[in-house]
């Protein structure tokens, strides 16, 4: 069924979500331990244009150490003339980027940035897809460990979209849902925050802000299946956020609005009760709002607020530690929206109020198994 009259009020409802202070965390997430990384301080190179600064940075996705993928939403027009204290992103005039709208203009959505933060790719030729959105914008850059082509794949939460690119950004090779008309059928999406990538092709797309629910689609993106409905219960989602795919085909979903962590399994010995091949299997509380997950071999992390923080986890959902990210001064953070890691154990960490992308790497003497590993990609049958 085609929603056409209830998006804004629907919108409206999950953008509140992100911006009223979220529930404190009711179980403990673990000890609280010194962050093992430190900020580079002036890493991100401003470039924008005069009288503009960053957007709210929704995404980040590392291909390589010089080669990042950054989503923001849009650039922050600024204040004329500009305030004292400037230092290269709004935030630190005190301007929040997702609650300040107004400010916001569909220029320099997706860009690319090498190990040291200058700007080496600009893809501006596709800025007119995200013009005309009713809401914050874009969500989630992703490119797929099982994809020798590396395409490049977009969510577009307010335009209900999803957006596949050739990695040079020469090309838009597919377009997932209708433009700004939300739905909950085989063709139409509401709301997608996430993808998520098996090795056998198809596809995991988090429905998440409108609808709750997780759709698989084949290696050609077709429709296939999907699971989840509305409500908090085992299995039931209010925001499919993040999703991450670890060890054994497990799928974790940040259900954000319930401040959980879901894992289902895949399986063709599933509940009957809840879908053929797909069974939830455990439920992590406790959260304030998770946000993103990373899934290695061994451990599992999650970006949360309330404070805002990295919560380390082992794949049975034992916390393990957590790291508080600082909240004021020149390398704070309002949110970790976004969260990658390269090669070299560097980590970055996306900003959506704050409006930029930090760069950390490890403390000089930080113990290296610490430091949150690659993300977990399981070899394709046979290999």
């Amino acid at each position: 069924m085609i929603m056409r009259n209830t998006i804004r009020i629907l919108l409206a409802v999950a953008l509140g979500g992100i911006l009223a202070s979220p529930a404190p965390a009711q179980d403990l997430l673990g000890p609280s331990e010194p962050l093992p990384y430190e900020p580079v301080e002036g890493w991100l190179k401003p470039f924008a244009g005069e009288g503009f600064a960053f957007g709210g940075n929704s995404g980040v996705f590392v291909e390589s150490p010089d080669r990042i993928f950054v989503l923001q939403r849009g650039e922050t027009r600024l204040p004329d003339p500009v305030p004292d204290g400037f230092d290269g992103y709004a935030g630190s005039i005190g301007i929040n980027t997702l609650r300040e709208a107004e400010r916001r203009t569909w220029q320099n959505c997706i860009y690319v940035v090498d190990s040291d933060g200058n700007v080496i790719e600009v893809w501006d030729q596709w800025d007119h897809l995200f013009e005309g959105s009713d809401g914050p914008g874009p969500h989630r850059i992703r490119i797929s460990p099982h994809d020798p082509e590396r395409r490049v794949w977009v969510v577009h939460e307010s335009a209900h979209q999803i957006f596949v690119f050739s990695n040079d950004g020469s090309e838009l090779l597919a377009t997932l849902g209708e433009k700004n008309v939300p739905g909950d059928d085989e063709t139409h999406l509401g709301g997608p925050q996430d993808v998520a990538f098996l090795p056998d092709g198809r596809v995991l797309v988090a429905d998440g802000f409108i609808n709750s629910r997780v759709i698989i689609l084949d290696a050609d993106l077709n429709y296939l299946d999907e699971f989840g409905r509305p409500g908090d219960g085992r299995g039931e989602f209010n925001v499919v956020h993040s999703l991450a795919v670890g060890p054994n085909g497990r799928i974790f979903v940040a259900d954000r609005n319930n401040r959980r962590v879901q894992v289902f399994n895949q399986t063709t010995r599933a509940a009957v009760w809840y879908h053929p091949n797909i069974a939830p299997i455990a439920v992590w509380p406790g959260f304030g709002l998770p946000l993103d997950i990373i899934v290695n071999q061994y451990e599992v992390y999650v970006t949360d607020l309330s404070p805002v923080k990295i919560v380390k986890l082992d794949l049975n959902g034992n916390p393990l530690a957590q790291w508080e990210l600082a909240n004021d001064g020149p390398n704070a953070f309002i949110e970790m929206h976004s969260f990658a890691v390269d090669g070299e154990g560097n980590l970055y960490g996306a900003d959506n109020q704050y409006g930029r992308l930090q760069k950390l790497v490890p403390k000089a003497d930080a113990n290296r198994a610490l430091l949150i590993g690659q993300p977990f990609v399981e070899a394709e049958a046979g290999q």
